[in-house]
């Protein structure tokens, strides 16, 4: 990033987090009169979620503001404008559906293997910075609130959010959630995503019903707590799965209603905050794989395709570049973690440029085992199943 961007881009987002110093809470403290005798009192702090979560954040950002100062004295491969033409292209042509996006150009042998690790690496840095930014934003919009727009648009059963087909595959005596999943028509993102609105909306329906929050006969149950309990934690499986095997999925309708009518300022700024790292990391992340990708195909040219399946084997993100990430694969072992203390002790002051003739495979080993040692702070023994992570009610039994 040039100086004076890179300048601004701090600027507006020390803007973006002022608020929150102001966002306290009152915790006990202890006070020594001048007579010596202690009196308990009360004093302000800053939120906890906030506390915790702003300097995870802040390094986050500055771990990828670094990542882009790597490249500085990067000088092997260049980018070819969309509108250039092809005798200027070479093997800089793309093939997917990226048009508008300049093309990268690599020597006609490659990167060199020196540059080539430096990419790899860079790439394994801005991947667990996505990483940790998703398990943030997924965090912060389990603890939101349901907004009440959201359950009064919902059906009065779960049968009729589901539709006939679904419920009764799902309130079977005997149930395989890979069995269901397998009769369903997953071919395009529009019908896996409904897939996944349904079932959240029919989870808020059942466990409202059990606990029968507002007293309404409406939402009254005819069916037993015990059977609810089953259908709930069915309903929970699946969506496991499905954030397993389609991890850029776009935000179901209860993420967006959320978000949408989210009053606590706190929220909505962490919430703000990881989403955008989590699209620039992404971001670099793609322009990353559009390098490798032209080193690849250089050398490999007959083996050239253009869904770049290749790219995706060795990394734990695999999603369609047509939208933002909100989960991947490893993820779904730990998709909320409560505290960022470790996460905190990072050292966040920036790492001067590596030089690519200097760089050795040794170094990049000793920066990789760094790297793993501080994303793996991330991950708490705390670990909170999907269905508590919805917010508001639980079911009666995962109270106790």
């Amino acid at each position: 990033m040039p100086a004076e961007r890179k300048a601004r881009w701090r600027k507006e987002v020390d803007w973006l987090l002022g608020v929150t110093d102001y966002i306290v809470e009152f915790v006990p403290s202890q006070q020594k009169a001048k007579d010596g005798s202690s009196m308990e009192i009360m004093v302000t702090k800053q939120r906890t979620d906030l506390q915790m979560n702003i300097p995870a954040l802040r390094k986050l950002d500055a771990m990828l503001i670094d990542c882009l100062d790597n490249f500085i004295d990067q000088n092997e491969f260049c980018y070819v404008s969309k509108d250039a033409p092809d005798s200027e292209k070479g093997n800089a042509k793309r093939k997917d559906d990226k048009w508008w996006l300049p093309t990268p150009k690599v020597p006609t042998n490659g990167l060199s293997d020196a540059t080539r690790k430096f990419m790899q690496f860079q790439k394994d840095c801005v991947n667990q910075v996505l990483k940790a930014a998703m398990a943030i934003n997924a965090q912060v919009l389990s603890e939101m609130e349901i907004p009440e727009n959201y359950i009064e648009s919902l059906p009065k059963n779960g049968r009729a959010s589901l539709g006939d087909s679904i419920y009764r595959s799902i309130t079977v005596e005997f149930f395989d959630p890979d069995q269901f999943l397998s009769t369903l028509d997953l071919s395009s993102e529009h019908k896996i995503l409904d897939l996944k609105n349904r079932i959240e909306a029919s989870i808020v329906i059942w466990r409202r019903k059990m606990n029968q929050k507002d007293g309404k006969s409406a939402w009254g149950s005819a069916v037993s707590i015990e059977k609810r309990e089953v259908f709930e934690e069915r309903a929970e499986t699946i969506l496991l799965i499905l954030k397993q095997r389609f991890p850029g999925l776009p935000q179901s309708s209860l993420d967006i209603s959320k978000i949408q009518y989210n009053k606590d300022v706190g929220q909505a700024v962490l919430e703000s905050y990881s989403r955008i790292l989590e699209s620039l990391a992404y971001t670099v992340l793609s322009r990353i794989e559009d390098v490798l990708y032209a080193d690849y195909a250089t050398q490999n040219p007959s083996k050239v395709t253009s869904n770049r399946k290749f790219m995706r084997e060795d990394s734990t993100v695999s999603m369609s570049e047509s939208m933002f990430p909100n989960d991947d694969g490893d993820r779904a072992e730990t998709p909320t973690s409560k505290t960022l203390l470790d996460f905190m002790g990072w050292d966040a002051d920036s790492e001067a440029a590596k030089d690519l003739t200097g760089l050795s495979e040794g170094a990049l080993l000793k920066d990789s085992e760094k790297l793993s040692q501080k994303i793996a702070n991330i991950v708490t023994n705390k670990k909170t199943s999907y269905l508590e992570s919805l917010g508001g009610l639980r079911s009666p039994t995962a109270r106790h």
